[in-house]
């Protein structure tokens, strides 16, 4: 573990954590500063706590979303492997 500082909505906020995910948060928290300052511009919002909402609800889209890809995914491949298996078991019933 190491201690580092972020920087998030002009607030520095201290966290312990692991030394391999340091990069992680220090770039997630910088896309989280560049989507605010987006919000910012684009909706002339000076609120930082309803920027940081928005910041919330758009990624938690965007998880909702990958989350239904990969389930769509797994789905299509479960079908498939069903399908390979049908055909296997046709062939050695043969």
């Amino acid at each position: 573990m190491q201690k580092i500082k972020v920087s998030i909505a002009d607030r520095v906020y201290p966290l312990n954590v692991p030394h391999d995910q340091e990069a992680i948060l220090r770039e997630s928290a910088s896309q989280i500063n560049q989507m605010m300052k987006h919000f910012e511009k684009s909706y002339e919002v000076k609120d930082k706590q309803d920027v940081l909402a928005m910041c919330a609800l758009q990624l938690a889209v965007q998880a909702n979303q990958e989350a239904d890809k990969i389930a769509f995914s797994k789905d299509r491949v479960h079908e498939r492997l069903e399908a390979i298996n049908d055909v296997l078991v046709a062939a050695l019933d043969q």
